[in-house]
């Protein structure tokens, strides 16, 4: 057996150059085709996203493939009910705005996945999380964006539908009490490309031309 340790890879700048547009070209989807996903994919995606980094290298990540067309409903009915009580506090211009707005795939995507995050996990020791515990559910954020553009690079989309009551959520996926909604992905093949966001298209903002940056010199 070799000793040598594992030589780091190159990343050259024709590297560079196509994951920025990776990055660029990740969109959150609302429309999709009816074209099934290979479940092998999915295992495939979910093998990367648990790379990403978490707090105390605790892991937290938990994943549930919501196959039940009962359990899929009740989610549907969930954003329902939350999106009209989000649609009554807009008046005016912005109200018909949010009105006209597609602000889920819910019926249309053909995998659809809950991650959470395990408020309860044991490993990593707490490390990090006395302090800020807050970086437990961040971890999970790390992990979706980490899915994201790994799905991006296939072709897939994926779509965050933030719009749940995600207490009611849990109860109807009845997941572990422990666990904690952190998004409800819809994925699947999408039925258009756009590379820029839907939101900035349709007029609900425009985006920041730069990053803001406060230099702290003193």
């Amino acid at each position: 057996m070799s000793d040598q340790k594992p030589r780091p890879p190159q990343f050259d700048a024709a590297f560079r150059q196509r994951f920025a547009e990776l990055v660029r070209w990740r969109r959150d989807v609302r429309r999709f085709r009816d074209e099934p996903v290979r479940p092998e994919l999915i295992d495939e995606l979910l093998a990367l996203a648990i790379h990403a980094p978490s707090v105390g290298f605790c892991q937290p990540w938990r994943f549930a493939l919501v196959e039940s067309a009962e359990r899929r409903a009740a989610i549907a009915e969930n954003f329902k009910r939350t999106n009209h009580a989000a649609l009554a506090g807009y008046d005016g211009e912005r109200r018909a705005l949010y009105a006209g707005l597609k602000l889920e795939g819910l019926t249309r995507a053909p995998v659809h996945l809950a991650v959470c995050a395990d408020e309860d996990a044991a490993t990593g020791h707490r490390l990090g999380r006395v302090t800020m515990p807050e970086t437990l559910r961040y971890s999970v954020v790390a992990a979706i964006q980490t899915f994201w553009l790994a799905a991006r690079a296939e072709g897939l989309g994926v779509g965050w539908v933030s719009i749940l009551d995600p207490a009611a959520a849990c109860r109807e996926l009845e997941l572990p009490s422990g666990w904690t909604l952190i998004a409800y992905l819809c994925i699947g093949w999408p039925q258009e490309e756009h590379d820029d966001p839907e939101l900035e298209r349709h007029g609900w903002e425009t985006r920041l031309d730069q990053a803001v940056i406060k230099p702290l010199r003193r």
